[in-house]
């Protein structure tokens, strides 16, 4: 097993964070993934200068998501006593839908290779999706015999609409990334090799933006799911009385009356 499950690596103002046991190919139910992606993303998520980070998988998978042998064996979340494989449920694979809904920084899923069942799902956590063309996708519990137990029938519906999540959840069928595209569950598809670099110009194009402003634009996006308009418009309110309040948005002023280049730092 590799020694290191997750590998966080940061170039200026952008976090890499590798899912690290391809051989394996990156289960997110093994208990060190879920330390280790909650210990780093707080880390993160706590440093104004990271202002983007991006996922992605070692070797041939984003994630094939829970450990079907663990499950077997009974030495993953499968436990002998039904009451315990809940509280297994909840203080294992639960805690990352928690955590990346509460995240502030902004997360680019790249999807390098298949993401299977949870796989999927970390990758619905995500802000942002970008693809490999080569890779592939399954809501696929239903096919193991189970549902998806990782908050999956709450984000699935949210990014490609009920309809389509229901047959992609009932179904279990594998898609490919030309599909992941066409029902907008991903935003672009690009050559494998390319991958990263797409990633990457992503993440730069939000990193040249004031960090407090595009933290409470992703804080209003996630409330938005689920908050009412009058609520979202307090909240905004809210907000928008912090962002002005910032160095940044002056320098934003200043830089377009001034016809230059801002400089954001974050203050």
């Amino acid at each position: 097993m590799t020694s290191q499950p997750i590998l966080a690596e940061r170039d200026g103002a952008i976090l890499t964070v590798t899912l690290n046991l391809p051989e394996k190919r990156n289960p997110v139910s093994d208990p060190a993934v879920i330390a280790g992606l909650e210990e780093v993303l707080r880390a993160a998520d706590a440093d104004i200068g990271v202002r983007a980070v991006i996922l992605t998988g070692a070797g041939i998978a984003f994630s094939s998501g829970g450990d079907l042998k663990a499950m077997k064996s009974g030495t993953g979340l499968r436990a002998a006593l039904p009451a315990q494989t809940r509280r297994n449920y909840r203080e294992g694979i639960q805690r990352l839908p928690l955590l990346f809904h509460n995240l502030e920084v902004p997360v680019i899923a790249a999807i390098n290779g298949p993401a299977i069942g949870a796989g999927l799902d970390l990758a619905c956590m995500c802000d942002v999706r970008v693809a490999a063309d080569t890779a592939i996708f399954a809501e696929s519990f239903v096919k193991v015999g189970i549902v998806p137990g990782d908050g999956g029938a709450w984000l699935l519906p949210r990014i490609v609409g009920f309809s389509v999540a229901t047959e992609l959840a009932l179904t279990g069928e594998t898609f490919d990334a030309a599909e992941a595209l066409r029902i907008g569950l991903v935003s672009r598809v690009v050559p494998a090799a390319d991958l990263m670099a797409a990633a990457r110009k992503v993440a730069d194009r939000i990193a040249v933006n004031p960090p407090h402003a595009v933290r409470m634009t992703k804080r209003l996006l996630r409330e938005g799911q689920t908050a009412t308009l009058s609520n979202i418009l307090e909240l905004s309110a809210a907000m928008q009385s912090l962002a002005h309040a910032t160095r940044d948005n002056d320098e934003a002023i200043d830089a377009f009356i001034e016809k230059r280049r801002p400089n954001f730092t974050g203050e």
